[in-house]
């Protein structure tokens, strides 16, 4: 069987690092490699700790590349230093060197060359903001055409933001985060003519984190990865927390899980609702992550992960 190709990228946030092991265990996926946008982190903990989860689970011939794009909005630094925090998690350092490869090139520019060499188009699997894709479009325009879809978690539709008016002032509130950080390149994505499956916020708010997953999750942690999934989640149960990144990337791995809905939107770009993605008549297309079995979704990461 023909594997589906992809390439990850990913901004370093807790639910980052827990949908990258989510896409490691999907069979039927060749990951191409791992790109980490530094928005939700500090860039230099979150390249190592990707690359520390990739040597984790057997996979150090994936290479990581870290992208050098910048935002506009920078998330809290109260939000970035999880960074540092899973990167220090002792069964991450059970081993004193790094196997899997860090690239020198830059992660957009290895976007474009794994785009460019790729024999069969690839899934975009983005679960932080569009920077970094956005940035590989505008250095070479022809890598759209290698570009089968791009799975992004990120925006809000129907629902408000996560953009709180107590964190970022003179806002109102009906950004999300991965827009936020950088809505221009965010917008730039919505002029190609690249197929967008969005989870936003509308769904993410129904499929929470909860204590009796990640109890779960405690009673099979003699699998490695199992243990690291509830090691991380533990870090931030006393928040509201929700299924983000990892909802949108088992989009990949069931995607009859999951009923989609097309929408006609625009990106917001500047003013009060810098980051809101609009749901306006004759907009932009694109399909969204309507509704999902949370039963047959929560069995399945619990699967998934053991191991």
């Amino acid at each position: 069987m023909t594997k589906q190709l992809v390439l990850m990228d990913h901004d370093g946030g807790v639910d980052d690092y827990l949908a990258t092991m989510l896409l490691l265990t999907m069979e039927h996926i060749q990951l191409l490699g791992v790109v980490v946008t530094p928005a939700d982190c500090y860039v230099q903990p979150a390249v190592s700790a990707t690359r520390k989860i990739i040597d984790l689970m057997g996979f150090s011939h994936i290479p990581v590349a870290e992208s050098t794009v910048r935002g506009i909005n920078p998330f809290p630094r109260l939000y970035r230093r999880d960074s540092f925090i899973v990167d220090h998690l002792p069964i991450l350092n059970q081993n004193e060197l790094i196997h899997t490869p860090l690239v020198e090139e830059t992660g957009q520019d290895f976007m474009v060359r794994v785009l460019r060499e790729a024999l069969e188009p690839v899934t975009l699997m983005v679960t932080g903001p569009l920077t970094t894709v956005a940035v590989a479009l505008d250095k070479a325009p022809d890598i759209e055409a290698k570009i089968e879809k791009i799975v992004w978690m990120g925006g809000a539709l129907n629902v408000p933001g996560n953009v709180e008016k107590s964190l970022e002032a003179g806002q109102d509130g009906s950004a999300e985060w991965n827009v936020y950080w950088d809505a221009v390149s965010a917008a730039r994505v919505w002029q190609s003519d690249i197929n967008i499956i969005m989870c936003p916020l509308d769904l993410t708010n129904n499929v929470p984190v909860t204590s009796e997953l990640v109890y779960k999750m405690g009673r099979q942690r003699h699998y490695p990865v199992s243990d690291l999934a509830g090691q991380c989640y533990a870090l931030v149960i006393p928040q509201d927390y929700y299924f983000w990144d990892v909802l949108a990337t088992a989009y990949l791995g069931h995607p009859e899980f999951y009923q989609l809905r097309e929408w006609e939107t625009e990106i917001i770009t500047s003013g009060l609702s810098q980051g809101r993605t609009k749901v306006v008549a004759g907009g932009r297309k694109i399909l969204a992550m309507d509704k999902v079995d949370k039963d047959a979704f929560y069995a399945y990461i619990l699967q998934q992960w053991a191991r």
